[in-house]
């Protein structure tokens, strides 16, 4: 089935269809440009989560500027980017069933591509699926950094995996897997700075571990958009795997930055049209834009430049924008109001099309139309 794209390249921003996710591209180049630089001054190579935008052309954008390949969490997302150029990928996940592991091992025989475990089970279903396929598979243990969802124990549970990776044919040991996802979102400095210190002494009991039983750690990485300046002077992780900085949503501008920081401060580079379709009730106006336009897990959107509106209530298909006393903008029928995602990455999922505009979201030109490549690809 072929979905219309809601734009043409040369439309004026004001001629893209709504709902749709547009990509103020300026924005969106600074924050790749800005990550790049951070990563090459702190010495750590940069490996982009592709979860957050499931796009072949935003992953060639990240390789452009040094990225040593991309993450995803299931094999079919891996399937994509490998069929659109990307040579080198991570599935950062656990990968259990016969097919998806057969389908893994065979991206295995025609890229680089690595994957997680933390149960002997899982090594053994890929080493026969990488004898079936005639290829290299590169394994790394996950430890449980800290979130308590997936990963071996730090320390000797973790060498033991290691061990087994490393004695099994068809398998190479990529080092380890580090990533503290219940850290992203915490909202004070010192709670982000606590939750990776002791993400790093289980990263140093295993390390250690290592050591007494003479295991060589090539890598360790982790790290996301809320913590990545944690992990990167740690010392310890040598790759940073953030996704949602290349676009950033409502929830993570929530994180404060810590007082009198330098870091590289992400700007809202993706962002939803919508147009308003009612406005028969006073003090509000009803938008085209509901649940299956954004994610709601992490909170509604916030309406972009707000003055004064607020992003209410949804329904399926209508997002009910109210206006507080004294609002500056009276919303009128048929004008445009932006939305910033509160969660990107499943709102992302929702669409087949990003619509790319250069020169702002007042004024701008579709300079590019890009396919949601991996959309829909959770298997």
């Amino acid at each position: 089935m072929s979905v219309r794209p809601p734009a043409r390249t040369g439309d004026p921003v004001s001629a893209v269809d709504t709902p749709a996710l547009v990509i103020d591209l300026d924005a969106f180049e600074r924050n790749l440009d800005a990550m790049a630089a951070y990563a090459k001054a702190a010495g750590v190579r940069l490996r982009p989560h592709a979860k957050t935008h499931k796009s072949v052309d935003v992953a060639l954008a990240q390789a452009a500027r040094g990225a040593v390949g991309q993450c995803c969490q299931k094999v079919s997302e891996a399937e994509v980017l490998v069929d659109g150029g990307i040579g080198d990928v991570l599935v950062s996940n656990e990968v259990v069933g016969e097919s998806k592991v057969r389908r893994l091992a065979e991206l295995a025989a025609r890229a680089t591509v690595s994957v997680c475990a933390d149960d002997v089970e899982e090594v053994r279903a890929y080493v026969a699926a990488a004898k079936g396929a005639g290829a290299t598979i590169s394994v790394l243990v996950e430890i449980d950094a800290g979130a308590g969802r997936c990963g071996v124990a730090a320390g000797e549970p973790a060498a033991v995996l290691a061990r087994q990776i490393m004695d099994e044919d068809g398998l190479s040991f990529g080092g380890l897997q580090a990533y503290h996802g219940g850290a992203q979102h915490l909202r004070t400095p010192a709670e982000r700075a606590s939750a990776i210190a002791s993400a790093a002494e289980r990263v140093r009991k295993t390390l250690d571990a290592f050591d007494k039983a003479g295991i060589s750690c090539p890598l360790v990485t982790g790290a996301g958009t809320g913590t990545f300046n944690e992990e990167a002077c740690s010392g310890l992780w040598g790759e940073l795997q953030a996704g949602s900085y290349c676009f950033m949503d409502a929830d993570y501008a929530r994180n404060q930055p810590a007082e009198g920081s330098n870091l590289p401060r992400f700007e809202h580079a993706l962002l939803i049209a919508t147009t308003v379709m009612s406005v028969a009730v006073p003090q509000q106006c009803v938008i085209d834009a509901g649940h299956k336009t954004a994610a709601i897990d992490s909170g509604l959107p916030v309406v972009w430049r707000g003055d004064g509106l607020t992003y209410a209530a949804a329904n399926d298909e209508h997002g009910v924008v109210t206006l507080k006393a004294g609002a500056t903008r009276q919303p009128s029928l048929g004008s445009r109001v932006w939305l910033v995602p509160g969660h990107i990455d499943p709102t992302v999922n929702l669409h087949y099309w990003y619509v790319g505009v250069r020169g702002g979201l007042d004024d701008g030109v579709v300079e590019a139309v890009w396919p949601v490549s991996a959309r829909g690809c959770v298997f």
